[in-house]
């Protein structure tokens, strides 16, 4: 069966991921997807492998648009600055596009060879400015970008959890985190 004329991968996973940040990624369905995009389900598989298939993109298009979204931040910046920068974006990306944030997380788990380049491609982009910023061994910038990646995630999915009741300003508590983190990390490895 040939694809539908004007249906193509990318209309596809925009239209994925648009239903996965307006009603949840468990809520992108092929049934779900075919009816946003005004089809039958079984035009899908003429561009991905099934629902597996599908998610695969998202996330592949979740992590390179994490990606661009950092890379953009950090780019011109350096030291503290660059790291608050891609920590905003970060906390930005997840909240402006929930579900497919939320789409990036297994990435790590998966087989395929693009999806996993893209993932180590973000992750040496962190890591870069963090081992520039500070300028320490490799092996204590893994460590630092650990946490980094576990501030981040916690505070976006507390976030979109409710988790976050008091009265308190979201974005000067990350401005605060990523200060203490950043002091825990000068004291840490102060020359």
């Amino acid at each position: 069966m040939s694809p539908r004329l004007g249906l193509d991968l990318p209309t596809i996973i925009q239209k994925a991921a648009e239903l996965a940040d307006e009603n949840g990624l468990e809520s992108v369905t092929l049934a779900s997807l075919a009816q946003k995009l005004g089809i039958r389900s079984p035009s899908l598989y003429n561009h991905v492998v099934g629902l597996s298939g599908l998610k695969e993109k998202l996330a592949l298009y979740g992590l390179k648009n994490l990606h661009n979204k950092l890379l953009r931040a950090a780019a011109g910046r350096s030291g503290d600055d660059a790291v608050f920068a891609i920590g905003r974006a970060y906390i930005t990306f997840a909240r402006e596009h929930p579900g497919l944030y939320e789409a990036t997380l297994p990435a790590q788990h998966s087989e395929d060879a693009e999806l996993l380049k893209v993932s180590e491609e973000l992750i040496q982009l962190i890591i870069q400015v963090m081992h520039h910023a500070y300028e320490m061994k490799q092996e204590d910038t893994i460590h630092l970008v650990r946490g980094f990646r576990s501030l981040m995630h916690g505070f976006a999915s507390l976030e979109r959890s409710g988790g976050f009741g008091l009265p308190v300003n979201l974005d000067e508590s990350i401005q605060v985190v990523l200060q203490a983190y950043l002091s825990g990390i000068r004291e840490q490895f102060r020359s």
